[in-house]
């Protein structure tokens, strides 16, 4: 009898503890649970070891970000097959049951993306599929770049599953964590940006863009003030972001 693909679930952890418990029992069903750690100064590691997951340790230091733990975390696992969650993604049965159908595939791709159903300000959202995530893949032809938002390369064929096969994303952020957020992200991009050229145009073409895409573009304006107030926030982030730019520049001219 043809032995079954196994699949290893790998989850990055910062002071994780709000959601850890619920995302590691959603996943004891999988071959192997991987939980990296970053330092957690919480019930983190507790919390993983007693739900039986292997964990490992990347050292916090100054990252600011979990991307420099991502290509460290997914060659920690056992299987070439990884699934890439988040501290506070419950995985659906539907999603694990499609996940182990398509690696016994013959024609099976090398890499998936997979939708995400977000929480704005305290419900699930009513649009579904705006949310797409490649977080399923062969770990031997994957590195995840170290860079702000970045997401794996694989070497190979990607493809994307159906909407109604996905992650039950948990986090409900209120607007200070988002302001103190998108801090942190804008600095970081910053630096990833660092090549551009914001001209003052920009600090009301982006902002403008932004905001359309976000509400009527992609119907934002179907969550009712939800929507109207997650577009606006994209829009400053985008502004303040150019802002930061342009003052980085100006700080450097003689």
């Amino acid at each position: 009898m043809k032995e079954q693909k196994k699949i290893s679930v790998v989850i990055n952890t910062y002071n994780a503890e709000p959601f850890l418990a619920q995302v590691l029992e959603a996943v004891k069903d999988f071959d192997e649970t991987v939980v990296c750690d970053m330092e957690s100064t919480d019930n983190t590691v507790e919390i993983a070891k007693s739900h039986g997951c292997r964990v490992v340790t990347f050292p916090k230091g100054e990252h600011r970000i979990v991307e420099p733990a991502r290509d460290f975390a997914i060659h920690q696992a056992s299987n070439d097959w990884v699934l890439v969650i988040d501290a506070d993604e419950i995985v659906t049965p539907q999603l694990r049951e499609r996940l182990y159908r398509e690696i016994e595939q013959p024609d099976c791709p090398d890499g998936f993306f997979i939708s995400r159903h977000n929480i704005l300000m305290g419900k699930f959202t009513v649009r579904k599929g705006r949310d797409y995530i490649l977080r399923f893949f062969r770990q031997s032809i994957t590195s995840w770049p170290p860079t702000i938002h970045s997401i794996p390369e694989v070497k190979g064929h990607v493809a994307t599953l159906p909407v109604d096969f996905e992650l039950l994303h948990l986090a409900d952020e209120t607007m200070r964590e988002w302001v103190d957020k998108m801090n942190a992200y804008t600095d970081n991009e910053i630096e990833k940006k660092s090549h551009r050229h914001y001209g003052v145009w920009s600090l009301f073409w982006r902002p403008f863009w932004r905001f359309f895409r976000s509400y009527l573009l992609r119907g934002g304006f179907r969550e009712g003030r939800r929507g109207l107030l997650q577009a606006t926030q994209w829009a400053v982030y985008q502004q303040i972001l150019v802002a930061k730019m342009m003052e980085k520049k100006l700080r450097e001219e003689p």
